[in-house]
Formats: structure tokens, sequence, C-alpha cells
């Protein structure tokens, strides 16, 4: 069976990553990037009302602004649905 033009390697040597990673330490950076991250995963449905992280952030500033202007009492762990609006079995607990 003849090779086409797709199955042949056409890497440079000195691009070889067993080479290159041959001394790699798995995870060496790990703690680090978890301190200095704040990534937070959306559910699909939430992902579809923003378009951006920048409408994201905008949204999140009105909801602390609005939290911090009607006095909200809310405790960190207090599921959501207990509160105005959050039907139950939609609880969302942020971790901080």
């Amino acid at each position: 069976m003849k090779k086409s033009k797709a199955d042949e390697d056409t890497m440079l040597p000195e691009y070889d990553l067993h080479a290159l990673l041959k001394n790699g330490v798995r995870g060496k950076y790990a703690k680090k990037y978890r301190a200095g991250t704040n990534l937070v995963l959306l559910d699909p449905d939430v992902r579809k009302a923003f378009r951006d992280e920048r409408a994201v952030n905008r949204a999140l500033r009105l909801v602390i602004e609005l939290r911090e202007t009607t006095g909200s009492k809310r405790t960190p762990g207090r599921p959501m649905h207990k509160m105005r609006g959050f039907p139950p079995g939609n609880e969302y607990h942020v971790r901080a």
C-alpha cells in the first residue's frame, strides 16, 4: 500500500516533542495557576443569555449594586430558591 501525502511525517527533527518534553513534570505550575485564576463555568442555559464575558461582568456588577442598595442579607450557603425569583431545584452555590 502506498503512503499518501497526509501520512508522511513532515515535522522537523528539532520539533520532536518526545525529546523536548522528556524532563517535563506533570502539574508543575498547577498550584500557581489555580491561585491566580478565577474561572467560573456557566451552565449552558446561562451561557446562552450572554454574548461575551463583558456582558456577564456587567450583569454581575448590576447584581452586586442591587444587593448593596437593597441591603440584601443573604448569607453564603443559603439556597438561592429561598430568595425571590428562584424556583426550587435551581440552587446555585458559589464557593468563596
